[in-house]
């Protein structure tokens, strides 16, 4: 095997990780690719700021709801709810009066997020050059269309 390759297991290829060989796309992506569905779950922007904020400690649903701007109830709820399915958090119901809901970051979540992170860093590192390119496009874009 050629060095800076990976035998990915279950796969019949071999995946490159050196720059010379490009990584080949598989020629569809099907619905029910079990890859495509774990990476629309952790690609979904509430995931993502759920997993990060459940990083930093155990949580209760309403705390959660106000570190993170912007989402309803109802999507925390179901991303929440999607989540613990996919065995990324922990869900532990305190029976006090009221009864008492907490979240926690599963150890398979917190694995998900060591290499989410590189991807948050780098958004971090390149914004300014994406702002850039979005005013170069839309300045091109007014231009074309007059």
């Amino acid at each position: 095997m050629q060095e800076g390759t990976l035998l990915a297991p279950g796969h019949p290829e071999v995946t490159a990780l050196d720059r010379e060989v490009p990584l080949r796309a598989p020629d569809v992506y099907a619905a029910d690719c079990p890859t495509r569905q774990l990476l629309d779950r952790v690609a979904d922007k509430w995931s993502v700021l759920i997993l990060t904020t459940l990083g930093t400690g155990e949580m209760r649903f309403n705390a959660l709801r106000r570190r993170i701007e912007g989402i309803s109830q109802k999507m925390l709820s179901q991303t929440l709810r999607s989540l613990e399915r996919d065995g990324l958090v922990l869900r532990q119901v305190v029976p006090t009066v009221p009864v008492s809901v907490s979240y926690a970051i599963a150890p398979l979540g917190a694995e998900l997020l060591d290499s989410l992170r590189a991807m948050i860093d780098w958004a971090e590192r390149r914004m300014a050059q994406v702002a850039l390119a979005r005013v170069a496009y839309d300045v091109e874009m007014e231009r074309l269309n007059g």
